[in-house]
């Protein structure tokens, strides 16, 4: 699997924003077949940084229903990188 393939986009929400403030920390929708050391390796190759620790987690989707229609959201995996102290990734910094 392609480094490209495994970090599926990044997640920019109030939390995450936080996160990375106060603990240097970054959030990531990844591939529901990557493991945590592909994470970390592909994260260090593409951002140019050292990872400290990689939190992984299954998100259940959300059933929501218009009307009588039900349906139900597709179900993500999510990745929490923590990175060596004085790292930082550039690309979060405008947002």
């Amino acid at each position: 699997m392609n480094h490209y393939d495994m970090i599926i986009r990044p997640l920019v929400t109030e939390k995450t924003t936080n996160h990375k403030e106060v603990h240097n920390q970054f959030s990531f929708e990844v591939s529901p077949r990557a493991n945590r050391v592909e994470i970390k390796k592909a994260v260090e190759k593409l951002f140019n940084v050292r990872v400290a620790a990689v939190q992984t987690m299954h998100v259940k989707g959300k059933i929501k229903q218009r009307g009588k229609i039900v349906g139900k959201r597709k179900d993500w995996k999510k990745a929490i990188v923590k990175l060596m102290p004085g790292e930082r990734i550039d690309f979060f910094e405008g947002v």
